[in-house]
């Protein structure tokens, strides 16, 4: 992705012999019209040059964008059919190539919203040596050469194939382009090619340039097989008639936009998943397996992965907390919890007054006083998370810690590197080798921090370095996310900002958080390679580099978003709102697939970093690939065990009386018992979505005649019924009414 590219013009760009075709076929009149039709106040021209079909989108006097429809090497043949519901035009295209169909679909009830999908059926068996690039921004002259504007956001690796620009001279306004890579699927297995950073370039030529295979003097061989209809592109393209004032604006219309796409997408549907079940068996291992503790000092500690690695405190205080508030939801303690919670003191060093990521007695293989920036503000946070469930211990060790915290964040001005040493501040690694920055993310998890010592104390000094923290960070843009979890994490504390201070500021300094999350996120659902074995749907790369999905990351952004759902009120962007609930629908059902009793053995993997991998213990893996590598490359992470936990805790619900436990995808915003047998609830997930509602029977129980209902008294009933459970598809926003026999 490349930030803020801006637009040159014709007497010092660098362009190719596309970008100069096109201007000369506008230029001189050579396109021949095939039909039009309008877009609110857009217009779209669908016309036809020597090699190629476009869809040219103007706003009357400000410019346009020019979209290729398709590319046909020795000219095209235009076929207008009648078009079916809910399509604007549809298209026929004859060529050396095959057959090309092609399908107009609009909204512009609000957003305007284009959609153009393209499938080929080859004439024969054809080798894909090359395709150009399908975007390229026209001035008010149908100029690519003179259009200005910059590219705000592009596709990172193998996330989400979008496009986010801003175009002011003429003032054309906002465009986000989404691929809708998963209509792709078979193109990727025909030609073996994964779209990675696909949707992107350089100004004036953009959008998606399907991967090919690489050309060499022995090119691979792999065709478009002939007679078999393969989708070569699916489009979405959402308009907006102004550019952002700043970047919080240009966040918000990013969300706003991206809602729009994702509203038009055909999405997979989510399965119930037994967390309870799951947490229980990772109970079970913690406390029996020799391959998930060891001890020191006489205390319990966890590995960090399958039998490997050294005790280390964000592992240890991540695990308890999960572990701890899955007690008091069970209303029983885990055996481990005392026996974790004891240990941890010996984390402590009375000399720096610091919580160190690793015991004292640490091997001489590591460096004792190196962390990772966001290593030292991870364990304070749930350090205190158990202070404020009542822990006194951990509420001393959270208050003796946390001024340490705040000299570090003080020192490096909130704007933190990679690792440094935790003694004196000196600098290990300053920034990525991917993008040349720092950790950018960890004032968001550090303003979180001040916010929880806020409230254990009240003291003023909390609030203002939170203020801070979150201050720092304007300016980054579309840059801000290092680490999915931290920009969550950040995201929740623009908002806890927003209630207690009332600086709206802060509200919309969330959007830049969500943006950047949701930048770094695949929509979309791939079948290549092993993928096809699970499902990655909505999932986020653990790093803005990273090649793959991450189970901590997945379910820390998790409990991020239930906090951040919770702070909010009507005030909040709709579509940020539905964007987080998917997001946490579709965790409760992709993380599943990180277990690895939940995927067959043969595609793990055989070369491990960490430890190895053990299928009877219920631990999940660190790592899926959205291309389909071999998942756990990483190890199988004990410290991601917690993840268990947190989705019991938040999707199951008693139900005090009633024969079954009541599951949920999105989190219940508010319960009232109505009846004896009867309770009212409430979603506030998107407006046009739908939740996974189900009754759970109790063990040594029996599901009795239950009704559920809608607010306005429309009865619903499940769409599947065994003995044991009741699932129903309900609105993801509004209020239910539930009753039992």
């Amino acid at each position: 992705m490349r930030q803020a590219t801006s637009a040159r013009k014709a007497a010092t760009a660098a362009v190719s012999p596309f970008v100069l075709e096109l201007q000369a076929a506008l230029r001189d009149g050579t396109t021949t019209a095939i039909a039009g039709f309008a877009l609110g106040n857009l217009s779209v021209d669908v016309r036809r040059s020597t090699d190629d079909v476009w869809a040219i989108v103007r706003r009357a006097g400000k410019g346009g964008v020019a979209l290729r429809v398709a590319h046909a090497p020795g000219g095209v043949k235009a076929r207008v059919l009648r078009s079916g519901s809910g399509e604007a035009l549809r298209l026929v295209l004859e060529s050396v190539l095959g057959r090309h169909d092609v399908v107009f679909r609009t909204d512009g009830s609000d957003l305007h919203r284009l959609r153009t999908t393209v499938t080929l059926t080859p004439a024969a068996p054809i080798l894909v040596p090359f395709f150009p690039r399908d975007l390229y921004p026209l001035d008010a002259q149908d100029d690519p050469m003179n259009a200005g504007g910059h590219v705000e956001a592009a596709q990172r690796g193998v996330n989400s194939g979008l496009l986010y620009l801003h175009m002011a001279e003429p003032a054309f306004g906002s465009l986000l382009y989404f691929q809708q890579l998963t209509s792709l699927n078979d193109y990727y297995r025909a030609t073996k090619t994964k779209p990675d950073g696909a949707v992107g370039g350089e100004w004036p030529e953009l959008g998606y340039l399907p991967p090919t295979p690489p050309q060499s003097g022995t090119p691979p061989t792999e065709p478009l097989p002939a007679g078999q209809a393969v989708t070569l592109s699916d489009t979405i393209m959402v308009f907006r008639d102004a550019p952002a004032a700043d970047e919080r604006e240009s966040a918000r219309l990013f969300i706003q936009m991206l809602g729009a796409a994702y509203t038009a997408l055909d999405r997979p549907r989510t399965k119930y998943r037994d967390w309870v079940g799951r947490a229980e068996r990772t109970l079970a291992d913690l406390e029996r397996s020799p391959k998930a503790t060891v001890r020191h000092y006489g205390h319990v500690y966890a590995h960090p992965y399958t039998d490997a690695e050294y005790p280390d405190s964000m592992v240890q205080l991540s695990l308890l907390a999960a572990m701890r508030r899955y007690g008091a939801w069970r209303a029983k303690p885990a055996k481990l919890d005392a026996s974790f919670a004891q240990g941890l003191e010996r984390f402590y060093d009375p000399k720096l007054g610091a919580i160190r990521r690793y015991l004292p007695n640490v091997g001489d293989d590591k460096d004792a006083d190196a962390v990772d920036s966001w290593y030292l503000y991870h364990p304070m946070m749930n350090l205190a998370r158990l202070a404020l469930d009542g822990d006194r211990d951990a509420h001393a060790l959270f208050l003796k810690s946390v001024d340490f915290g705040i000299r570090a964040a003080r020192h490096f001005k909130y704007k933190w590197p990679i690792q440094y040493k935790v003694t004196d501040f000196s600098v290990i690694t300053k920034v990525a080798g991917a993008d040349q920055r720092g950790q950018t993310d960890v004032g968001g998890i550090y303003a979180w921090v001040m916010l929880q010592a806020y409230e254990m104390t009240r003291d003023e000094r909390f609030l203002h370095e939170a203020q801070a923290a979150i201050d720092a960070a304007e300016g980054m843009r579309f840059n801000l996310n290092y680490q999915a979890n931290l920009t969550a994490w950040g995201a929740a504390a623009c908002l806890r900002l927003w209630r207690i201070t009332n600086a709206e500021r802060y509200r919309e300094q969330s959007y830049v958080y969500i943006a950047s999350f949701f930048h770094n996120s695949a929509i979309w659902e791939s079948e290549i390679g092993f993928a096809d074995r699970y499902r990655n749907f909505l999932g986020v790369t653990c790093l803005q580099d990273a090649p793959y999905m991450a189970i901590y990351e997945c379910f820390d952004s998790f409990a991020a978003f239930e906090c951040y759902l919770r702070d909010s009120g009507p005030e909040l962007e709709p579509a940020a709102r539905m964007l987080i609930s998917e997001y946490c629908k579709y965790a409760l059902d992709r993380a599943w697939f990180y277990y690895p009793d939940a995927l067959p053995k043969e595609m793990l993997a055989t070369e491990i970093r960490n430890g190895h991998i053990d299928r009877s213990l219920s631990f999940p893996l660190e790592d899926l690939y959205v291309d389909g590598q071999p998942a756990g490359q990483v190890g199988q992470e004990i410290y991601g065990a917690g993840a268990a936990f947190v989705f019991a805790t938040r999707a199951f619900h008693t139900v005090d009386g009633a024969p079954f436990r009541l599951f949920c995808d999105h989190f219940i915003m508010a319960t009232e018992r109505t009846g004896d047998r009867a309770l009212s609830l409430s979603l506030d997930g998107g407006e046009t979505c739908t939740a996974g509602l189900s009754l759970v029977r109790l063990p040594r129980r029996k599901l009795t005649k239950s009704r559920l209902a809608t607010a306005g008294g429309d009865a619903l009933r499940p769409h599947a019924e065994t003995a044991a459970r009741l699932d129903f598809r309900v609105p993801a926003n509004g209020r239910l009414i539930l009753s039992w026999e």
